[in-house]
């Protein structure tokens, strides 16, 4: 990024926006995909108890964000001036309306944690820090209070930063594949899409979730039409681009031939949507239904989102109006 600060619209010259920024934009999906479905799980369910899947959801989605955070300020030119970003606000630019979202979403992911560790963290400051014992219980039942309200809240935002990631790159005028009113729902499913797979990767693997278990099933049902509706909006956007205006055709090869097609069909179709569906149809409900099918499925679509985030990000800065 241009600058501690840079409210721009357009970039001058090449690739200003690199791998970083990709994995960013994966990141702050995955943050808010993961707290919208387990979030909408455990109220569809009217779930009282703390459940796997909501901690595993609540711990991917701090810890995702913060990295996140990392790649956005280490992407600066200055990036020890990040704090001004923080006290700085044009009301008019996308970048400076996000980051006033992730200054209310971050805070309120690390409350989510609070809701999901709370008995744990009870426990171990009864042990070893006694004397913040008694403040945490005080802080806890004035959090638990307005819990609805917080994790409704914590929804709303979660679509935010989700769609954020996606109106933060569609502003750049000068590039037909990122500018386009299609990238922030684009952004917003496939950040679920990840959400999704990442929760149920953690909650196994890290909570002993059976992949069988009711929540996880839930998760893998709610999977399929989300990823549906991926798969219509990057064909919304290609065909955008094909029936549009000379440059925009010129932008669409980036689908059909140079450097980043492969990185589109095999990486974003192959292993994002084919390789699943595969995994779970195709080979039968034996595989399908295995262990080993569930980890690299889920696994499979978290990577899918990156590539697509690189692809869009890459492709994207290649081919601009002036090509």
């Amino acid at each position: 990024m241009n600058g501690a600060i840079n409210f721009t619209y357009t970039f001058s010259h090449g690739i200003e926006w690199g791998w970083p920024i990709a994995v960013y934009l994966l990141l702050a999906g995955m943050s808010g995909g993961a707290l919208i479905v387990a979030i909408l799980v455990r109220y569809y369910k009217k779930q009282q108890n703390i459940t796997s899947l909501y901690k595993a959801a609540s711990l991917l989605a701090f810890i995702t964000i913060m990295l996140g955070m990392v790649c956005l300020v280490g992407d600066l030119e200055k990036p020890l001036y990040f704090w001004k970003i923080l006290i700085t606000y044009n009301f008019t630019s996308v970048m400076s309306i996000g980051v006033l979202a992730l200054c209310i979403y971050i805070p309120l992911s690390f409350i989510i944690c609070l809701y999901a560790f709370e008995k744990e963290l009870l426990e171990i400051l009864s042990k070893r820090f006694t004397f913040l014992k008694d403040l945490f219980i005080t802080v806890m039942n004035i959090l638990n209070s307005i819990r609805p309200f917080i994790e409704a809240l914590c929804v709303v935002f979660a679509v935010i930063v989700c769609a954020y990631t996606g109106f933060l790159i569609s502003v750049l005028v000068r590039f037909p594949i990122l500018n386009t009113a299609i990238l922030p729902a684009l952004f917003v499913a496939s950040g679920l899409s990840a959400g999704i797979g990442g929760s149920s990767l953690i909650a196994a693997l890290g909570f002993k979730e059976h992949h069988h278990s009711d929540d996880l099933k839930t998760l893998h049902t709610i999977e399929w039409p989300v990823m549906a509706i991926e798969i219509m909006l990057i064909a919304m956007l290609f065909v955008s681009l094909i029936v549009g205006s000379e440059v925009q055709k010129i932008a669409s090869a980036a689908f059909m031939g140079g450097a980043y097609s492969s990185l589109f069909w095999v990486g974003v179709i192959g292993i994002g949507f084919l390789l699943p569906l595969v995994l779970n149809f195709a080979l039968g409900k034996k595989i399908g239904s295995s262990s080993i099918a569930f980890y690299i499925s889920s696994f499979a679509s978290v990577v899918g989102v990156l590539l697509l985030r690189i692809f869009i990000i890459y492709a994207g800065q290649t081919y601009d109006i002036f090509i």
